[in-house]
């Protein structure tokens, strides 16, 4: 007869937080890590920084060897009970509207950028102009 796996919510799971009662989600799966706090490697903080929500991410990008993940199944207490993880908001896109009229919007850049250049220039040669006819 098959054993049935312990379903735990994720509520649950997190008021498992402190160094003697602490338990994390990996991929799904519950894990009493209570007694072993003081034997991991990086620590019991970084244990204990997880409780609460699902720490696959951190497992993974820690680059846990074969050995810590066959270790970890003497820690397993059940699995998570994916009914009662909050779902993920969906992320909106907006898009900025174009503008209607790009022509005129490219003609008031440029008005807006080279007028005072131009200007400026326009000015220099006609004043040099004017002393270049005086004498």
């Amino acid at each position: 007869m098959p054993t049935l796996t312990k379903l735990y919510s994720m509520e649950e799971t997190a008021t498992h937080n402190k160094q003697d009662d602490c338990w994390i989600v990996i991929d799904g799966k519950v894990y009493d890590v209570s007694s072993y706090m003081d034997d991991h490697p990086g620590g019991d903080d970084v244990l204990l920084a997880v409780t609460g929500k699902d720490a696959t991410d951190e497992f993974e990008d820690a680059g846990h060897s074969k050995d810590a993940r066959e270790l970890m199944e003497k820690y397993f207490i059940g699995e998570l009970d994916e009914s009662s993880v909050p779902e993920m908001p969906e992320l909106k896109i907006y898009k900025k509207e174009q503008p209607t009229d790009s022509v005129q919007k490219l003609v008031d850049f440029t008005m807006q950028y080279w007028l005072v250049p131009v200007s400026i220039i326009t000015i220099s040669v006609a004043v040099r102009v004017l002393l270049s006819r005086k004498r």
